[in-house]
Formats: C-alpha cells, sequence, structure tokens
C-alpha cells in the first residue's frame, strides 16, 4: 500500500454538509492525502451523505468502515452512531476503526473521538478543521493535536459559519492557527501543505 503523505480531518455539525461540499471541491482529486470527517448526522443519512458527496466532488467519498485502510484521495464520512478513530499498525500502516464507546458531548461519531486518536499516531504531515456547528465537540482533540506540533489547525471564520459554536470554542481555547471564510478552506489548507 503507498505511503500517504497528508491526513487531514475535518469536524462539523450544524451547517456542516454545505461546508463540507465546498471544502472537498477546493481539493484536487489528485492531491495525495486521506480525508477523514465526523459529521453530526443519525446513522441512516451517514451513507447517503457520503454517496452524494461522491457524485458532486472530485475526491473518492466513502462511509467509513471498520478496519479499512486508509488510502489516498479517499474522503471517509464517519458513520452515524459510532465514533471513528484512526489506528496504526506497527509497520505504519494507517487504518479506520468504528466503535460504540459512550457518546461525548452527548455525540456519537464524535469529533474529539478523531482528532484525540490521531494526536496518537505517528505521521510527519497531520492537520485538522473544525467547522460550523453547535457546541464545543472537537475542542479537546485540538489540543491533543497542537501539544503534537501538527501543521495546520483551521476554523471557519463566524462571517460563513450556519452556527460558530464549534469554532468559536476552539479559537477561545487558543489552538487554532488561522481564521478562513468556507470559501477560502481549501486554498489556504492547500497552502499549509504545500510548504
Amino acid at each position: 500500500m503507498p505511503y500517504i503523505p497528508h491526513l487531514i480531518a475535518i469536524g462539523t455539525s450544524t451547517g456542516g454538509p454545505a461546508a463540507l461540499e465546498i471544502v472537498l471541491s477546493g481539493i484536487p482529486a489528485d492531491f495525495p492525502a486521506s480525508i477523514l470527517v465526523v459529521q453530526h448526522m443519525p446513522s441512516r443519512f451517514t451513507s447517503s451523505f457520503a454517496k452524494r458527496l461522491d457524485g458532486l466532488v472530485g475526491l473518492h467519498v466513502v462511509e467509513g468502515k471498520n478496519l479499512e485502510p486508509l488510502q489516498m484521495g479517499t474522503v471517509y464520512i464517519a458513520p452515524g452512531d459510532y465514533h471513528m478513530v484512526v489506528q496504526q499498525q506497527e509497520n505504519g500502516k494507517l487504518f479506520l476503526s468504528t466503535n460504540k464507546k459512550p457518546p461525548r458531548h452527548g455525540l456519537r461519531p464524535s469529533v474529539d473521538a478523531l482528532f484525540e486518536s490521531m494526536a496518537l499516531i505517528r505521521h510527519p504531515s497531520i492537520s485538522a478543521m473544525i467547522l460550523t456547528g453547535m457546541g464545543s465537540d472537537g475542542t479537546k482533540g485540538l489540543k491533543k493535536l497542537k501539544e503534537r506540533g501538527i501543521q495546520a489547525i483551521l476554523a471557519e471564520d463566524e462571517t460563513t459559519c450556519a452556527v460558530f459554536g464549534m469554532p468559536r470554542s476552539a479559537i477561545q481555547a487558543g489552538v487554532v492557527d488561522k481564521v478562513v471564510p468556507i470559501h477560502e478552506m481549501a486554498n489556504q489548507l492547500l497552502r499549509c501543505l504545500n510548504h
């Protein structure tokens, strides 16, 4: 399996489907990354949401499955009612793991669960985005990523958020490198990763 140069994690909630379409449309299909997404959404909707996005953006979009190896050029949407995390084999290979551990902030999937798992793996290029959504899910996980010294943490600007809760929480916690309107998010990310 080829080495994946970049790992990108995205967390979002209210207003997220439209925001994700904008961000993912701005990332070239051949960009050498795996993208992992937690969108707060009930279980019966995540599979159809992944299929819909797959038809709208250049990247391949799937609902994440337990023990699935990560592939370049693929977006993995956390399945509804499961936490989705990244794990690493001793040989460095990365794969998804889904679980039914208790909800966090009343939520499963939880953005924090994904972000915290990414802080535990060995990889030279990890970045994270926190987009529109209510509450504070994602902030604890971003703190762990920041402590690990990851490359880029971006938050959506209030002017383009449907709900500014999750980005505001992360910004107030001091764990965000740049605050960016949604239409500039993909370009900003690519700039960070290409330097």
